[in-house]
């Protein structure tokens, strides 16, 4: 069995990159709460992606930019949110693929 692509260390920060989401996207009310399920849902998607056995190369850029993407409104509006998926991107982009 091939040792995951992801280490535990990288996991857990993961895990708290996600908290961290999480927390900025419970803030978003309204209309923005709706973009929060699909923020949140790019999220989930890249993380379940990169802490695979195998990981699919393509599929975890397509759900990084996906993740990218839908918080690009945010950045002037919640400058927390949007560093927080910037940090959880970057580690997501960096798992050795």
């Amino acid at each position: 069995m091939m040792a995951p692509m992801v280490d535990e260390k990288k996991k857990a920060e993961l895990t708290q990159h996600l908290s961290t989401l999480r927390a900025e996207l419970d803030k978003l009310v309204g209309p923005d709460a709706d973009r929060a399920k699909t923020i949140a849902g790019f999220a989930e998607l890249s993380a379940h992606e990169a802490t695979l056995e195998k990981p699919h190369a393509e599929l975890l850029k397509l759900s990084v930019t996906g993740l990218q993407k839908s918080v690009q409104e945010f950045e002037k509006t919640h400058p927390g949110l949007a560093e927080v998926v910037g940090a959880l991107s970057a580690l997501l982009s960096n798992v050795g693929l």
